[in-house]
């Protein structure tokens, strides 16, 4: 009897257990739910935080140098690097120098782990330069291809007293950013941006800028620019409403920026147009190389990343991919390649291939989108300009008005642009040669480019007479090899049966 009441009371302190412990695990969950942990942990650091404060009354705003996940460079950390700029050269060890647009001076700006103190209606601030290694896995750099971000992230640290907050906040720090943006206007220089291949972006560690540069020092200006002065009128103006019309865009409800499509054959001056451009409009330049950009996505981040007050130039588009207007034409031969192709590549996985695919995937979609898509409207005052040297091979979708708004023959050289070029590399404005080479000129195709050629003197014995009487040379040869061909230009002829 003792035995069996000695196993009853043991199953029942076991049953009393499994309750209890089935209980507790209830009600554990319920204070999950209720999120104690967390509420006895935000009264936690609350007082910390006051504790903090009584032992250290100094604020800080951090500026990093990327904002939205990397995706674009902060305007403000390149304010206040350009407003520090000065203060460095005072009080600080360790400096990095930039060339200036003065040749003979250097921009300055302070190296990681340096500070430098600046004060402003009696409160005294501090600035703080650091960098840090991002971690392995970064989101930012996974969602535009990087394999894994291992480029160093910079901050400028700004140091205040509590008591100084308002001051700092509303006051000190807006009139760091205007003062900061009249240095980079004074110490700007133009640029020539030309996009890393974007397989360098993840192979090795994530690329700190999708772009490269050289200082843009092109002397072409429409001044120099062999063009009729009435069409040459006509653009200059066009740019100057462009250039004027933030407020207009803005009404309208369209994004600030304006396509131009210069076509024409080689030779005319579609890049001598582009540099007279950005001359005349005080703008940067990034040639986007279309088989260096591996995908839609990497096209969307190059754009991102530049600047307002900008040209972006893909020239010869039409050879860059296939963008011509014979997309709907499948044809059953190249469907079998695609399948042969597919059939190739299944095994080469299948053996372990493991190279990557350095073809470009770039689409029709993703250019459009590119021109005029939700994207198309980050940032303001840009101007899109393809060159093509054959404007009929190119999709009517890619170059119609609204993404290609203005298009600009580059034709062949006509009476009115010789004379600007014999005045320009001879300065002469009239000669017993004019007359034949005008009549010359309406007979016979020649570009500005080989006009110019002819034009230029060869030796110090050349001189206008000499020039004028080369290029009416050159001129006559044109027009024979013409008549020769039964009337129509070999070059032109040629150029219509790589279109058909």
């Amino acid at each position: 009897m003792e035995a069996s009441s000695l196993l009853s009371g043991g199953l029942n302190s076991g049953v009393v257990l499994s309750l209890i412990a089935v209980l507790w695990t209830v009600v554990w969950q319920n204070l999950q739910h209720l999120q104690l942990q967390q509420f006895f942990g935000r009264h936690l650091s609350r007082h910390a935080r006051r504790l903090a404060a009584m032992v250290d009354p100094y604020l800080s705003v951090t500026i990093a140098e990327y904002e939205g996940g990397r995706m674009k460079r902060s305007d403000a950390y390149e304010e206040v690097k350009a407003y520090l700029s000065a203060a460095c050269s005072r009080g600080v060890r360790h400096l990095r120098a930039e060339g200036a647009k003065d040749a003979d001076k250097l921009v300055l700006s302070m190296v990681d782990g340096e500070e430098v103190a600046d004060e402003f209606e009696g409160a005294t601030v501090w600035w703080w330069a650091y960098s840090k290694s991002p971690p392995r896995a970064d989101a930012a750099a996974a969602w535009w291809g990087g394999g894994g971000a291992q480029e160093e992230r910079r901050f400028y640290r700004l140091f205040f007293l509590e008591r100084h907050r308002e001051l700092v906040l509303d006051t000190y720090l807006p009139r760091v950013r205007q003062q900061g943006r009249a240095v980079m206007v004074k110490n700007r220089q133009r640029k020539l941006f030309t996009n890393i291949s974007t397989h360098q972006w993840s192979d090795g560690g994530y690329m700190r800028s999708a772009w490269s540069h050289v200082v843009f020092e092109h002397p072409k200006t429409f001044d120099t620019l062999a063009m009729d002065p009435a069409k040459k009128k006509e653009i200059t103006d066009d740019l100057d409403m462009f250039k004027n019309g933030k407020d207009y865009y803005a009404r309208v409800g369209k994004a600030w920026k304006r396509g131009y499509l210069l076509y024409g054959p080689p030779g005319t001056g579609k890049s001598a147009m582009i540099a007279a451009m950005a001359n005349y409009l005080d703008y940067d330049i990034y040639d986007i190389e279309l088989t260096s950009v591996h995908s839609n996505t990497d096209l969307r981040k190059l754009f991102i990343e530049t600047t307002s007050k900008s040209i972006i130039v893909i020239e010869d588009i039409d050879c860059s991919l296939d963008l011509t207007g014979a997309r709907n034409k499948k044809k059953a031969p190249a469907a079998e390649d695609d399948k042969k192709g597919g059939a190739a590549a299944a095994a080469a996985k299948a053996a372990g291939d493991k190279n990557k695919d350095t073809s470009s995937k770039v689409t029709l979609s993703g250019l459009l989108n590119f021109i005029d898509g939700l994207w198309s409207a980050c940032g303001g005052e840009r101007i899109i300009v393809f060159t093509t040297n054959h404007v009929r091979k190119l999709d009517p979708a890619l170059i119609r008005r609204g993404r290609m708004d203005k298009h600009i023959e580059m034709s062949y050289c006509g009476f009115e642009a010789f004379k600007f070029l014999a005045k320009t590399y001879l300065d002469v404005d009239a000669h017993a040669l004019f007359g034949a080479v005008g009549e010359l000129l309406r007979e016979v195709e020649m570009t500005p480019a080989d006009v110019a050629e002819n034009l230029t003197p060869k030796s110090l014995e050349d001189n206008p007479d000499t020039c004028l009487a080369a290029l009416v040379k050159a001129l006559e040869e044109a027009k024979e090899k013409k008549a020769a061909s039964g009337g129509n230009d070999p070059d032109q002829q040629e150029d219509d049966e790589e279109e058909q």
